[in-house]
């Protein structure tokens, strides 16, 4: 029989099985990565079993509880987490503190002959144990941070370079008006949580530093923890340079290639180019307070008789047209302004193939 355990850094670094038996609406508000779901009460049930701890204490609570799960809800129950137990016997189960409900579970599955420990402290204290995990890698790890043109090529870095972050992959968005996923991003908290992992991982690794893209203090509507976005703005920068046709091209292929594909797959053929469209339009309306009137009836037309054409034939090719005016009109200036103000900072520049073995050399894992 394995112990129950309050070893955090080894759950994660192993990436073992979790059984989540909170509620299904705490577990929406926040979990970790890769996590099952499978409640000992659902959310009314947790509900009443709430009013009754805060109206009659804490015995009245447990009773009630007992006559909502069970039965045939119990033997149900019973039955999902032993299939989990069953296919992930390595794993641990948890709940909000590690108190009543996941003793609870423990019980009943020793009941129907199967021992499984339980993470000590629960969601709680894990959640706690990632956070200071942040905390501490802003504190004691060196960073380098790439920078580069829109389109330069940043994410494609990254994904040679094990050292890296992907910020944007966690976030899932690729950090301007036109970024949004064909999926929502995840919840702060998951957010949060899958950083804190991967630094952890990355940490152990033993790097010599922790690579990640330069990002502003939001990436879409999902918030880069503060000491984390002000230990970005103080290291060191490393300019990504690319040509301004390698540029478009890079854009055509992830903003609106890769875009497209993504809708499509999620939603189907029809339904996803219109909802591809539809994103694209906003993001165009988003910026057009700071496009001028002017210029945004221009792009705006542009990008409707490239969209015409792209659902008739299939080709992207007059998306070029929109492409190139907002790089060279609107994304290029500010750039250029924010690279001068921090000229500074930055230690080394080049081509992707000169960025990534700079990056390899300066940040592999220490002797």
């Amino acid at each position: 029989m394995r112990e129950d355990t309050a070893d955090f850094r080894t759950l994660f670094l192993s990436g073992v099985a979790m059984l989540d038996v909170r509620a299904p609406l705490e577990f929406a508000r926040g979990a970790f990565p890769g996590a099952v779901n499978l409640p000992l009460m659902d959310d009314a049930e947790r509900h009443e079993v709430g009013l009754c701890y805060a109206q009659k204490g804490q015995q009245a609570a447990i009773v009630l509880g007992h006559q909502l799960v069970s039965g045939a809800h119990k033997a149900a129950r019973i039955a999902a987490w032993v299939d989990f137990v069953r296919a992930h016997p390595d794993g641990y189960l948890y709940c909000f503190r590690g108190g009543l409900r996941s003793q609870l579970v423990q019980q009943w599955l020793r009941e129907a002959s199967v021992d499984y420990p339980r993470v000590t402290g629960g969601y709680k204290a894990m959640r706690g144990f990632l956070i200071s995990t942040i905390d501490a890698a802003v504190a004691e790890q060196r960073w380098l941070v790439l920078g580069g043109m829109t389109g330069s090529g940043k994410t494609d870095v990254l994904a040679d370079v094990p050292a890296a972050i992907d910020l944007e992959g966690h976030a899932r968005h690729r950090g301007s008006a036109f970024g949004r996923r064909a999926l929502a991003q995840p919840q702060q908290v998951d957010f949060e949580n899958a950083l804190a992992i991967d630094l952890l991982r990355h940490i152990d690794a033993g790097f010599h530093a922790l690579v990640v893209e330069d990002e502003g203090r939001f990436i879409g509507s999902r918030d880069v923890p503060q000491a984390l976005a002000q230990r970005m703005q103080a290291s060191p920068l490393v300019w990504l340079e690319a040509s301004f046709d390698e540029r478009v091209e890079r854009v055509l292929r992830d903003y609106v290639q890769g875009l497209a594909a993504e809708f499509i797959a999620e939603k189907g053929a029809e339904e996803g180019f219109e909802a591809y469209a539809a994103r694209l339009r906003e993001a165009m309306a988003a910026i057009s307070p700071r496009l001028g009137g002017a210029r945004y009836g221009k792009l705006s037309a542009l990008l409707e008789q490239a969209l015409a054409r792209q659902a008739e034939w299939g080709d992207v090719e007059l998306h070029r047209g929109w492409i190139e005016v907002l790089l060279r009109d609107y994304y290029d200036p500010m750039y250029d302004f924010q690279r001068e103000q921090r000229a500074a900072r930055i230690v080394f520049r080049g081509d992707r193939a000169a960025v990534t073995d700079w990056l390899l050399a300066h940040a592999a894992p220490q002797e």
